[in-house]
């Protein structure tokens, strides 16, 4: 059964993705912050994330900026909802875009696209490095937009 990691600091909006996401059968995890979700993501390696953009401590361009940076996040798929549209240069940080209020029928199928298109955990190849890479370990900045 597939993780999804939800992150927005409103409630209600919590709620809603999470009746939706579950009722298709993911397991659902919620965070109110980017750094409450980076810490999540550490631990459980979610499938995917879905995080709003404007929230209190870390907002959601900059949980995708950190999630890039450790090599076992960084190939995680993001969705990110806002009710702006988003900077064309910080585009490549995340997969999908929905504007507020979201179409839960065009989400749903993102989601599952997105889900079906990133390879399971078993059939990725490891990572081949002359020492050990620890999923702690951030990536350059050089490296990020």
């Amino acid at each position: 059964m597939p993780t999804i990691l939800l992150v927005d600091n409103e409630p209600d909006i919590l709620m809603v993705f999470r009746m939706a996401l579950e009722w298709r059968g993911y397991r659902v995890l919620e965070s109110a912050n980017g750094e409450i979700a980076l810490q999540k993501a550490g631990r459980t390696l979610p499938d995917l994330v879905v995080t709003d953009c404007n929230m209190p401590l870390m907002d959601g361009v900059e949980l995708c900026r950190r999630l890039k940076r450790y090599p076992a996040l960084a190939q995680i798929p993001v969705i990110m909802i806002s009710a702006l549209p988003p900077e064309h240069q910080k585009q490549t940080l995340w997969n999908a875009f929905f504007l507020k209020p979201v179409d839960l029928d065009a989400f749903e199928s993102t989601v599952g696209l997105l889900l079906l298109s990133r390879p399971s955990r078993e059939t990725m190849p490891p990572v081949f490095s002359d020492r050990a890479i620890s999923r702690w370990q951030p990536v350059s900045s050089k490296c990020l937009p």
